[in-house]
């Protein structure tokens, strides 16, 4: 007892001397200490009297989560794991088994196997679903089982994993993994160079760097840069890329705080690369943060032609703060803003709807700003493309497709029924996509919209209230219409879905590396940025 009530008067005066030299703190050090005071009783008094045995680590970890959420998705508490994986993604360097692993309850199943990797050596392949390693079933582990995978250089790992309903073993031997910021480069022609940057991490403006002084020496005289599907990463490296294209001394992005320290404008701070080479830069829905800051300030300086479809619009920008016992909380600590001036956040988290949802900026509340040569751009709602080249399909029948993880099971099975496709002319038909279809409905893929469960809801109150017998057959029909109307949402979605499930078959055949040589060939938005660079009038038209 007495070791409890020193914890309760240690937690206070600890707590009293952090805050009271924070002045941000000062006005509210009082109630703060109060909250404090009574969520350590509270949780003193559950973990002595709860009528259960309770995980005190797992209460706390889920209390801060909880309360966090409250917030924006991206000020997050980070435990030993998680900071460990945000090492990793911020260095790209790790140790182990060079695959991409998703944790299931009974298995870990292989996402993507990285190419000339210890997995891949192996002989693993995307689809397998490792049940056993070591001695020990997944099945029956208890934490996170991917960390059983893990270990030094050098040393070995036994898998059993099932492969179409058979069942195999493995020997690994893991190895230092390095995940490149930028997986591929290469020309597309004689004259045009094209680089993929996928994150940014510490070594993204190097590796850019190196691509862009090896594709010129190649003869390229134009340069496509693809940031589709790349999250960010630090800004810093944002702030690097851009460099790569502007002169020293440019204002890339201002941040803006309630903390003095942390309102800052970051400027280019080395000689560049080329700054006269055309650019077009590729953008999606999955673009976001310094992705949104590169392809933006690039857009204000009419230094590039951004083509795709409109970004994520992630305006915010967070940064660790350690804690005890390797923890950190990863904290949003001010809004960024381009050269124009223009916040490109598009989703308002401090004013939800019902849900609790972040409601999405409206379009009549963005404001007009100014290019370099005095073209419109608009804040508010991420970045907007100086050429829209297709939409990201992002509907609720394609978010339920993509989260059933039927896209990758299909194409795990195709893979194995197609032993000797030829990827270089590779195109999926209508005979594919009714393939999928039947596969979506052997698989029993079900989703509920938020009609069907207003609907429900107002049947189960017509129960409740003895009125259903003259509205049920009025229910069932509107059920049925809706079911039809999903089975049309898919084919309305059918270029997306094919898309999706082609990038997810090429990978099976060709790796990462040949899904990018795919590209050049097929990509629309490759052929159209090809197209632009290809005529100068047309190029600089934009630009104007």
């Amino acid at each position: 007892m007495k070791r409890l009530l020193k914890t309760k008067i240690l937690i206070p005066i600890a707590l009293c001397a952090v805050f009271l030299s924070t002045t941000a703190f000062k006005n509210d050090f009082f109630e703060i200490a109060k909250q404090i005071e009574i969520f350590t009783t509270l949780f003193k008094e559950l973990n002595m009297n709860y009528v259960d045995e309770t995980n005190p680590g797992d209460l706390m970890d889920t209390a801060i989560k909880s309360m966090l959420d409250d917030l924006d998705p991206y000020t997050r508490f980070m435990n030993e794991q998680d900071v460990e994986a945000a090492r990793i993604n911020n260095t790209g360097d790790y140790t182990g088994i060079g695959a991409k692993v998703m944790t299931k309850k009974d298995k870990l199943v292989i996402i993507e196997p990285y190419k000339d990797y210890p997995a891949d050596k192996a002989d693993l392949k995307a689809g397998d679903e490792i049940i056993k390693v070591g001695e020990v079933m997944v099945s029956d582990y208890k934490d996170d089982a991917g960390n059983l995978l893990k270990g030094p250089s050098g040393s070995s790992v036994n898998v059993t994993f099932k492969r179409n309903n058979d069942t195999k073993t493995a020997t690994i031997q893991r190895a230092e993994v390095d995940i490149k910021a930028v997986p591929h480069f290469s020309m597309v022609n004689e004259h045009t160079g094209y680089i993929v940057l996928s994150k940014f991490n510490s070594k993204a403006s190097a590796e850019t760097k190196y691509a862009l002084r090896d594709l010129k020496a190649q003869g390229a005289t134009r340069i496509i840069l693809d940031l589709r599907g790349n999250p960010g990463g630090l800004l810093n490296e944002a702030v690097n890329v851009v460099n790569l294209f502007v002169p020293k001394g440019q204002l890339v992005v201002t941040t803006k705080s309630k903390v003095k320290k942390y309102n800052r404008q970051y400027f280019t701070q080395k000689e560049p690369i080329d700054t006269e080479i055309p650019l077009v830069v590729l953008i999606d829905g999955s673009s976001a943060s310094a992705s949104e800051i590169v392809s933006g300030t690039l857009q204000d300086l009419d230094r590039a032609v951004i083509l795709g479809s409109r970004s994520f619009g992630k305006g915010l920008v967070q940064r660790p703060k350690r804690l005890t016992y390797g923890t950190q909380v990863k904290i949003t600590i001010s809004r960024y803003y381009t050269p124009s001036g223009r916040c490109i956040q598009s989703l308002d988290y401090w004013n939800r709807n019902d849900k609790g949802e972040a409601v999405r900026v409206k379009q009549e509340n963005y404001n007009e700003f100014k290019t370099k040569n005095g073209r419109k751009v608009f804040d508010g709602g991420g970045i907007f493309p100086d050429v829209t080249f297709g939409k990201t399909k992002n509907s609720t029948i394609t978010k339920a497709i993509i989260q059933s993880n039927l896209i990758f099971d299909f194409a795990t099975d195709y893979y194995y029924k197609h032993p000797d496709q030829d990827i270089v002319n590779f195109q999926l038909t209508d005979i594919d996509f009714n393939d999928f279809k039947t596969y979506l409905e052997k698989n029993n893929f079900s989703f509920t919209t938020d009609t069907e469960k207003a609907l429900f809801k107002a049947y189960d109150t017509s129960v409740k209230e003895n009125l259903n017998d003259d509205i049920e057959s009025d229910y069932n029909a509107l059920i049925s219409g809706l079911k039809a109307s999903k089975n049309k949402a898919i084919d309305a979605h059918k270029d997306f879905i094919l898309k999706m499930l082609t990038e997810d078959i090429v990978k099976r055949y060709t790796y990462r590396e040949g899904l990018y040589d795919y590209y050049k060939t097929h990509d629309e938005y490759i052929k159209k940025s090809t197209q632009i660079l290809g005529n100068t009038m047309t190029y600089m038209d934009y630009l104007r």
